[in-house]
């Protein structure tokens, strides 16, 4: 089952995509939103952070951005779910109250939640959510905490242990997945599915940009870094990443309004060391197929054939 990524869309181009999505198929999928952000960052810190980046400004001849605390169109894109009934609506980042949660599910739409400690899959259980996503930290991209200054730590295979002896739901696993034998493995583990996101960003239907691609096709090491986005999130270790990481104030989504123009300068100049190469532990995994023929090669190699 696919999802369509919701997160830095405006609410009416999450319902383009939808009604564009529905005339290509009649399968189920899933949406994924972020849930709200914590307290604004610190504006000191954010200041000194703005300073810091002044040679990145200068090396791509373009302004930092203005920081802004916003909730990425939350109570619209969760009121859009339910009109539309989608089918699975996922969260990162954070889990609704029991309200919402019931609400939605009221309407039609199944609630899943994303959780890195079994704190956190405690307090999406009893707020009513129907699965859980375990996330473990060899995931690529951001970390889907509901504290973004106190991210879980946990690797997948203990994550799956320990969620499932404290909440008796269904368990999707993430993290670190890559082939069919990862599959096999979290299956094993007691997942009912599992969800794979950097194994599809070399398909030719992935929106990756030249440069990640190349660097994907590497064998570079990963790491955890707020530098970005004032979240924690994984990625291939670059030159950004090792100059700013120590100095990032946490904060998001602050100092990713404050960072964008600079890494969509990099991006266009085809320069990897400038912006994000959000990645996996497992990358170098990561297979140049279409889309649907990959998903087939996993399902036959974690079914053994």
């Amino acid at each position: 089952m696919g999802f369509l990524a919701a997160g830095y869309k405006a609410p009416e181009a999450v319902r383009a995509e939808l009604a564009e999505l529905r005339s290509l198929t009649e399968g189920p999928f899933g949406l994924n939103v972020f849930a709200p952000p914590g307290a604004p960052a610190d504006p000191e810190a954010l200041e000194r952070y703005a300073r810091a980046l002044a040679g990145e400004a200068e090396r791509y001849g373009v302004e930092p951005g203005e920081p802004r605390h916003d909730d990425d169109g939350f109570e619209e894109k969760l009121a859009l779910a339910a009109a539309e009934r989608v089918p699975v609506l996922s969260f990162t980042f954070g889990c609704p109250p029991r309200e919402r949660i019931g609400a939605l599910r009221d309407a039609g739409v199944e609630v899943w939640v994303t959780v890195t400690t079994p704190e956190e899959a405690r307090a999406a259980a009893q707020a009513g959510a129907d699965a859980l996503v375990a996330q473990g930290v060899e995931a690529g991209g951001h970390r889907g905490s509901f504290d973004g200054a106190a991210p879980g730590d946990l690797g997948l295979l203990a994550l799956l242990q320990l969620v499932g002896e404290a909440v008796d739901l269904p368990l999707v696993a993430t993290g670190g997945i890559a082939t069919g034998r990862g599959v096999a493995a979290v299956l094993a583990a007691g997942a009912r599915a599992a969800a794979l996101g950097t194994a599809f960003m070399l398909t030719p239907e992935a929106g990756t940009s030249a440069a990640q691609r190349e660097a994907l096709r590497g064998d570079g090491r990963t790491a955890l870094t707020r530098a970005f986005s004032g979240r924690t999130a994984r990625g291939i270790e670059n030159r950004f990443m090792r100059e700013h990481d120590a100095e990032a104030p946490t904060g998001y989504p602050d100092v990713h309004h404050l960072t964008a123009p600079l890494r969509a300068a990099a991006r266009e100049a085809g320069d990897p060391d400038g912006f994000h190469l959000w990645a996996g532990q497992a990358h170098a995994l990561a297979r140049e197929l279409p889309a649907g023929e990959l998903v087939e090669r996993l399902a036959a190699e974690a079914a053994g054939r």
